[in-house]
């Protein structure tokens, strides 16, 4: 007889979890608060971005993550595109950065492009004193609000997943979670909750080294003619966000810099990414801020900031803005990437993802279930 789980949360976590429990034999239920997920997971750049990650056990989970996901999509009928990335350099700190990255990184698909060679990977490049790019040949684009809508249809048609929506999970005492007067049991209980991570096991979290981060992002208008910006694209404050470029020696005289120049962008957090869908709209961000409890109202300047700053380096056919939004996410606070806790015997405890959920999740929880995790 197959073993049961029930996983609570539908958000990227809590589909990563649901598909690595399935494809074991187990039969999943999993429990959601809302009609459809509405978090972190349908609110970012549908970005699978290995080149963030550090060399090694990241690295290599973000590599496997994306071999989930091209399997999934496929199976969902969903867009994807291995679209790659550009970062561009329009200063020689940024050229040199590029340059030791991929002198550090022989076993990426990266190299450095003239500026020749990077306008000819990219129409949406903004020309004006440019001195090259970093290419990357490994990033992908989803678009994830049809993803993380198609994935649990997928899961259910092909694996037999169940999902039970608009019910919260208001306790735990294993085997069993309950909903009001109902309840539910299984063997194993994961409890991929995302920001809304005080609800259960409150002593529990209050001990871990989590707390929020709140971003704001936008959406561009479909670009006319079916106009394509090719690779993600980048701009230099990115090669200080991600922990993957620390492999170039320079990169902390690179962000000296940025601390003199670019002192309010890096207070709000901010750096500048821009992905293509496959409609041809083009997500545009974003900033940090983090805390427990955030302001409900998006500050008007930060997306100005953002703007301003893409427009060093993208210059897009239709720049219209036709959305904005924030979204909210658990990010831990002592440098570790993600967070796994079993507060009792059968339940686990996925999150802390912060900005690289669609980038590890399908990874990370397929080595937790499987028992190949290491912290």
């Amino acid at each position: 007889m197959s073993k049961s789980a029930i996983v609570i949360g539908a958000g990227i976590v809590g589909l990563a979890t649901a598909r690595a429990l399935a494809v074991r034999g187990y039969k999943v239920t999993v429990i959601e608060r809302s009609s459809k997920a509405v978090g972190a997971s349908v609110r970012n750049f549908g970005m699978v971005w290995p080149i963030g990650q550090p060399e090694g056990k990241l690295y290599e989970r973000a590599l496997h993550a994306k071999s989930i996901w091209k399997e999934v999509l496929a199976g969902a009928k969903c867009w994807s595109q291995e679209a790659g990335s550009l970062h561009m350099a329009y200063e020689q700190d940024e050229l040199e950065v590029i340059r030791q990255f991929v002198e550090a990184s022989p076993c990426r698909p990266v190299r450095y492009l003239s500026p020749a060679e990077t306008l000819a990977q990219s129409p949406a490049v903004n020309p004006d004193r440019l001195l090259g790019a970093l290419y990357s040949a490994d990033e992908m684009i989803v678009d994830p609000r049809e993803a993380i809508a198609a994935i649990p249809r997928y899961l259910t048609d092909t694996l037999g997943v169940m999902f039970i929506w608009d019910t919260a999970i208001a306790k735990v005492v294993y085997p069993a979670v309950f909903s009001g007067g109902k309840r539910w049991s299984a063997d194993e209980i994961f409890i991929c909750s995302g920001q809304d991570f005080e609800t259960l096991y409150p002593e529990e979290f209050s001990g871990a080294p989590l707390t929020k981060c709140k971003l704001q992002m936008m959406r561009l208008e479909a670009q006319p003619d079916n106009w394509r910006i090719g690779p993600a694209l980048c701009g230099g404050l990115s090669f200080i966000h991600y922990h993957g470029f620390k492999a170039a020696a320079s990169l902390p005289g690179l962000k000296a810099r940025y601390e003199r120049e670019y002192a309010e962008y890096l207070r709000w957090g901010i750096h500048v990414m821009a992905s293509q869908n496959g409609l041809g709209e083009i997500t545009v961000g974003d900033s940090h801020e983090y805390s427990l409890t955030f302001d409900p109202f998006d500050r008007e300047f930060i997306n100005t900031m953002i703007l301003d700053y893409l427009g060093t380096f993208a210059r897009f056919k239709a720049p219209k803005v036709s959305q904005t939004w924030h979204g909210i996410y658990p990010k831990m606070t002592n440098g570790a990437t993600e967070i796994v806790m079993k507060p009792e015997s059968g339940v686990t405890i996925i999150n802390g993802l912060g900005g690289n959920g669609m980038t590890l999740s399908f990874g990370l929880c397929d080595e937790v279930v499987g028992g190949t995790y290491r912290s």
